[in-house]
């Protein structure tokens, strides 16, 4: 586990709360309503329900959690959900609320409702978006992971990152509450951190310019990442970049990056 080789000695279970927020944009060139109205139908089929409860359990996995329930929602016109619960530690069957859906009421997909909260859960959220008068449409991913005791969720960011087309990229993470040692010393985290990008792999953050906001004495951090290098070809949606003169593609790169950058920066600029 990411920085808890050496773990506290604690009286009772660890109270820690970690939460890790990764908010990632795919920007896309698509110039036409029929283009626009295709690319959305594409990001929609591509990350639908099924594929993100996939992602949300390969975390789930990563960093060492039992799935006890999962919640997942196709929306109409565009966009789904995902809310899975879970446990830091394996539990025998026996100890499962039958009323799970990894327990032993099972009920059919698609007709219940998920309103089971706890301090442990994973959820994802997709916004595709276009409007008619922009040729540029963006597709946004929301996935909050958020763990107590002694599990993580920084290890699972590379896994993340590659699991979408990532142009722009927001992580917060933070450390609420305290636990206690043996001795009564509160501990307001128990593991070593200086930036998120420490849990990043180098050749994932070269690929991006990237700027930390911390707040050390808070437990708050943040880190944003801006994509360096566009290669036209994989903006355009169903269009070969040798069909466009040299112009035309400069000014496609240029509308794109213009809005990589305000999406980056939080603020329109252009």
């Amino acid at each position: 586990m990411l920085g808890l080789e050496k773990k506290l000695t604690l009286y009772g279970f660890n109270n820690l709360t970690k939460t890790l927020s990764f908010n990632i944009y795919d920007v896309c060139y698509a110039k036409s309503e029929r283009e626009q109205r295709d690319y959305i139908a594409y990001i929609d089929e591509q990350y639908n329900s099924e594929r993100l409860t996939k992602i949300l359990c390969d975390v789930t996995d990563k960093i060492g959690a039992q799935v006890l329930n999962i919640s997942k929602q196709d929306y109409d016109p565009q966009g789904a959900s995902v809310n899975i619960l879970i446990a830091e530690e394996k539990l025998s069957p026996e100890n499962i609320d039958e009323s799970c859906n990894q327990g032993k009421y099972h009920i059919e997909q698609g007709n219940f409702v998920h309103a089971h909260l706890d301090k442990s859960h994973v959820t994802v959220h997709t916004f595709p978006e276009y409007h008619p008068d922009n040729s540029i449409s963006t597709f946004r991913v929301d996935i909050d992971v958020s763990t107590c005791g002694e599990i993580s969720p920084l290890n699972t960011l590379d896994y993340l990152i590659g699991s979408f087309d990532s142009d722009i990229i927001t992580i917060d993470y933070r450390v609420r509450g305290f636990t206690r040692d043996v001795e009564g010393k509160k501990f307001y985290i128990d593991h070593d951190i200086t930036s998120i990008q420490d849990y990043i792999d180098d050749s994932t953050l070269k690929k991006y310019d990237a700027i930390d906001v911390n707040v050390y004495q808070s437990n708050i951090f943040h880190t944003k990442m801006l994509i360096k290098e566009i290669e036209l070809q994989n903006y355009l949606f169903n269009k070969d970049v040798y069909e466009l003169p040299p112009k035309q593609r400069l000014e496609i790169t240029n509308s794109l990056r213009k809005e990589m950058i305000e999406i980056f920066s939080g603020m329109n600029i252009y």
